[in-house]
């Protein structure tokens, strides 16, 4: 054995440093509670009730084991939430996007009304809790069925949860807790009226699957003996069903069950930008004078029980957390204020026109150099906020995307997939365009794209290719 000594460099994060980035990532219904809960924790903290400006008692104590004032003294000893207002300004407008109850919440509240004993009830349960946000139940039965005993001791087969779900089947939404897009597909079938459109819609499905998602609609007329029109009619049908039924017309922006309140409020007035931030619910904070005074007092005395050591270090703990905390609200909201304005002036044409054909490429990198934060701190603020400006609620990662080189100059890569879109949608669906055409299009337009860049640009849109996009 023997002994080595050699010199090593770390980097230590401070607590405040680690509160604030947890701070920055939250966003502002998270933050209010957030909040709430460090409120309920720390006595020392509380919500500012006046705008007044006193400042917390100091001490006069020359006690040095024991003495408190450095805690005592707050530079900051309450923070506004809100910048750049008073107390007579009006309450700022903004919209609130919501969907109040999940799907899990939906079809255990269905679950309830069901007549099951309460081991059966239990089973129904735990296959909800296994279906995803888009309404299909991805786990097999059998390790449900090993989860449910492991975790409350029920015995179960599949065969018991095969049927308990199909009753689940037949909740709402229709086609929820299918394992496949075609069972999912036929649910929402079983429960239309049985017309013949619907009758012929059902056997594609289950005959002839295949064929459909390869759109061989010719082979399917043969093979069943029937019309055009009556093909044309079962098609319609099939397509009028969701593929995704857990998905609400709201889930391409939001979750089930999640709020969104904007974080950023952006207006125009006279013509020229106003950024606030949203302070919602959020309250305006300040260290406690009782408290302070309570230190001081216990401060002045000359000799000090153990019961007395013991508060004043209980209440130098709370303080210094208490600090802490305000501390890293204030440097979330400058951080936030700091990286929106960035994104405000690179964007500054958009913000103006609400043209995404003006929004400029832009990456992290172009608001971190402008702004001296780290690419890692303006992801963390990028993700899961919100502005709301004149054209509507947006996520701020709307307002990042790649370039692209053109034949005037670099352009957002948006631009490009909006002309994708656009040729899509008028595309003849008899014979759609084909990667290789949409290339010879954007080529004829100033992009000259390569083929598999297109590809790419396409599922990113969820566009399927030109043979699945073939119409009867």
């Amino acid at each position: 054995m023997k002994q080595n000594m050699h010199q090593k460099l770390l980097q230590k994060i401070s607590p405040l440093q680690i509160q604030t980035i947890k701070l920055l990532e939250l966003p502002l219904i998270q933050l209010e509670q957030r909040i709430k809960k460090e409120l309920e924790e720390n006595p020392i903290l509380e919500e500012e009730e006046t705008n007044s400006d006193e400042q917390p008692a100091e001490t006069d104590s020359n006690e040095e084991e024991f003495s408190l004032e450095d805690y005592i003294e707050d530079e900051t000893p309450a923070y506004k939430t809100s910048t750049g207002s008073n107390s007579t300004e009006e309450r700022r407008e903004y919209s609130v996007i919501s969907d109040s109850v999940s799907l899990q919440q939906s079809l255990k509240e269905q679950l309830a009304f069901q007549y099951l004993d309460s081991e059966k009830y239990v089973m129904g349960t735990f296959i909800i809790g296994s279906i995803d946000n888009d309404g299909y139940l991805r786990r097999n039965l059998t390790s449900i069925t090993d989860d449910i005993e492991f975790k409350v001791g029920i015995k179960s087969t599949v065969q018991e949860l095969e049927e308990i779900l199909g009753m689940i089947q037949t909740f709402d939404p229709p086609g929820v807790g299918a394992r496949t897009l075609q069972e999912c597909l036929l649910i929402q079938l079983k429960g239309k009226e049985q017309t013949d459109e619907i009758k012929t819609a059902e056997i594609i499905l289950n005959e002839y699957f295949d064929d459909f998602s390869k759109k061989h609609y010719s082979k399917i007329m043969l093979k069943l003996e029937i019309s055009e029109k009556l093909l044309k009619d079962s098609v319609k049908e099939i397509l009028r069903l969701n593929p995704k039924p857990g998905m609400g017309d709201e889930s391409m922006f939001i979750e089930q069950g999640q709020q969104i309140i904007p974080d950023f409020i952006l207006e125009y007035k006279n013509g020229k930008p106003e950024l606030a931030l949203n302070s919602y619910n959020i309250p305006e904070l300040r260290l406690n004078k009782d408290y302070s005074d309570l230190v001081g007092n216990y401060s002045a005395k000359r000799k000090l029980s153990q019961e007395d050591r013991n508060t004043i270090n209980f209440v130098r703990q709370k303080i210094d957390s208490a600090k802490w905390f305000i501390d890293s609200i204030k440097q979330r909201h400058q951080t936030l204020l700091s990286t929106m304005g960035a994104i405000m002036e690179f964007q500054e044409e958009y913000f103006k026109t609400g043209n995404e054909n003006d929004l400029r490429p832009m990456i992290l990198k172009d608001i971190a150099e402008p702004t001296g934060l780290d690419i890692s701190t303006v992801s963390r603020v990028v993700n899961s906020k919100y502005v709301q400006c004149d054209w509507g609620l947006f996520p701020l990662k709307f307002f990042f995307s790649e370039g692209i080189q053109s034949d005037t100059g670099e352009v957002s890569t948006r631009e490009v997939k909006n002309i994708i879109m656009e040729c899509i949608e008028k595309e003849d669906k008899q014979k759609p365009l084909k990667d290789d055409e949409i290339k010879e299009i954007l080529k004829n337009r100033g992009f000259p794209i390569a083929r598999r860049t297109i590809a790419k640009y396409r599922e990113k849109l969820n566009i399927p290719v030109a043979r699945l996009r073939r119409g009867i």
